[in-house]
């Protein structure tokens, strides 16, 4: 079956970075647009980055743009969210989701298939 695992959360000082992953196994992985997207306390969530099956093209939220940097690895099945500058707007469960087409739709949050989370805490 499908399955999606976040790593690389944890508490960092503001102006720290953090290198999220997210394995995947159980289809095709090269074959689809990925996305991270985040859900922060007593909010929904909210579209942080998406790249196409190869990488090539990526695209990020306003607050996301020269702060974070979103990659993949086809030959290990693992998607990277790259996070620097942190601030403490940053703050939540961070999520990487599958899309069902090889290019990034324009509804963000049109995914199937979303794994566990992974907290991210920005606080002095």
């Amino acid at each position: 079956q499908v399955q999606l695992v976040e790593s690389g959360g944890g508490l960092v000082q503001p102006g720290e970075s953090l290198r999220l992953s997210c394995k995947v196994s159980g289809f095709t992985f090269s074959n689809y647009a990925m996305t991270w997207v985040r859900r922060a306390p007593g909010k929904g969530f909210e579209w942080v980055a998406s790249t196409t099956r190869s990488g090539a093209s990526t695209h990020y939220e306003v607050f996301a743009r020269g702060r974070f940097v979103i990659s993949r690895d086809n030959d290990k099945n693992t998607l990277y969210l790259q996070m620097n500058s942190l601030e403490p707007s940053d703050t939540g469960v961070y999520y990487c989701a599958k899309y069902t087409t090889s290019q990034i739709p324009a509804r963000r949050l049109d995914y199937d298939y979303i794994g566990q989370g992974t907290q991210v805490t920005i606080s002095s």
